[in-house]
């Protein structure tokens, strides 16, 4: 009687210290699976500034994310190490209480458990805390790691081999990964109501300048006010004071010949300076010369890229380029004016002429667009999302897809939108009238 009662006491000593090593392994596991959420989840960003800020954890934790795989094999190998061992430990406690059954009961005990507590339960608080709890979790993930490297290594080695086999190379690495994130943030937030849309816009169009040319902003040449510098004195100073432009380029002969750039401020200094020393104010201007107060050309490439391009105009501390093509014919300008005004949106004193790019809506529903206006700026001002990977303007679009200059009256569809040529000016499509469909 003595020795069966002993047994039962050795009995029930055992299944609760089973019971407590499963429910020490289960703790084991959750702490796992949090941290490998908390690891993934966390933002870079964040961590960085932390770092930046004396946290020897988040120094740490950036460290374990720059090889996410090597991270994510350790946690995963304990965490599978863990929770097998867990099972099989409840799996023997139930057969000896329960028999036979006690298999089902232990596979659904534990898969509840493993469920809630080791499983939803911290990944749910690592994505809420996921900087915290990165930050904690970065020292016992890191000597984690230092064990079982060599493991990981092997695991690795075996995965790359399989993923080669199917022609899948696990060198690969995603182009701009970090620009397509920001930006990709950046427009989930105005869906969800955190960013407005000004600000949205300012943002994408800061990230855009790397991926946009020169081109795609400029003032074309055909409406480029430019003085001749065969014209009297008296006629360049007027077409100076008269013209909305600070900055004009000056050309002899052919338009194509530029040879330099009057500043309106020199050229009021040299004018100053003729009437003031001249005896005779009368006809001071004679001496006048435009090229003798002409800045020196600066000519860019068109395919050069706005971020470049703004470097550049910082650099020479410039505002003003004349673009050319790589046969160095002209065709256009670009201010350092019209890039500010790709991130920020429209610039306008009291110099400026009335906008005629502005979109309005008639009285039949339809926006009367001018065929000049870019497609960029139509998709910002109006929402849409008209493709501008074959033209620049709303007209080079219809072009494009009509593969024809069209008449005034015509009418297109294509991309969900109705196009009704209004306005033709000789090849140009002036004005058109739109209509989302």
């Amino acid at each position: 009687m003595d020795t069966a009662q002993s047994a039962t006491v050795i009995m029930d000593f055992e299944a609760w210290v089973t019971v407590i090593t499963i429910i020490f392994l289960l703790c084991i596991s959750g702490f796992f699976s949090g941290s490998e959420t908390a690891l993934t989840a966390a933002s870079r960003g964040k961590l960085h500034s932390l770092a930046d800020r004396g946290s020897v954890g988040a120094k740490r934790a950036l460290t374990l994310t720059e090889n996410s795989e090597r991270l994510i094999g350790a946690v995963l190998l304990g965490n599978n190490l863990v929770n097998i061992l867990a099972t099989s430990l409840a799996t023997s406690l139930f057969l000896r209480f329960f028999g036979e059954n006690g298999i089902v009961i232990a596979t659904l005990a534990m898969t509840a458990l493993i469920l809630v507590f080791a499983e939803v339960l911290p990944k749910t608080y690592a994505i809420l805390q996921s900087e915290r709890a990165a930050t904690i979790a970065s020292l016992p993930i890191t000597i984690l790691v230092a064990l079982l490297s060599p493991i990981v290594l092997l695991v690795q080695v075996i995965v790359r081999s399989i993923l080669h086999i199917f022609g899948v190379s696990s060198d690969q690495t995603e182009s701009g990964a970090a620009q397509a994130e920001i930006a990709g943030t950046i427009a989930l937030g105005h869906v969800e109501g955190n960013v407005d849309r000004d600000d949205r816009d300012r943002l994408l169009g800061a990230l855009d300048l790397k991926d946009r040319e020169v081109n795609e902003i400029m003032l074309h040449r055909s409406d480029m006010e430019m003085i001749d510098a065969n014209n009297p004195p008296q006629d360049i100073i007027n077409q100076c004071l008269t013209s909305p432009y600070t900055r004009l380029p000056l050309y002899e002969g052919d338009p194509e010949n530029i040879v330099g750039v009057i500043h309106a401020k020199d050229l009021l200094r040299a004018v100053n300076k003729l009437m003031r020393h001249e005896e005779n104010n009368i006809n001071a201007l004679d001496d006048f010369q435009a090229l003798n107060v002409a800045m020196k050309s600066y000519f860019v490439p068109e395919t050069t890229t706005l971020d470049d391009q703004l470097r550049e105009f910082l650099r020479r501390k410039t505002h003003f380029a004349l673009v050319v093509d790589e046969y160095g014919a002209l065709q256009g300008l670009i201010t350092l004016e019209d890039i500010i005004e790709e991130i920020i949106g429209e610039i306008s004193d009291e110099h400026d002429v009335d906008d005629q790019l502005t979109p309005h809506m008639d009285e039949a529903g339809n926006y009367v667009i001018d065929g000049a206006m870019t497609i960029r700026d139509l998709n910002r001002a109006l929402e849409w999302s008209l493709p501008d990977e074959e033209a620049n303007t709303i007209a080079g679009l219809v072009i494009h897809e009509a593969q024809m200059i069209p008449d005034v009256g015509q009418v297109f569809t294509f991309h969900k939108f109705r196009f009704e040529i209004a306005e033709r000016e000789q090849n140009k499509i002036a004005r058109l009238r739109i209509k989302q469909l």
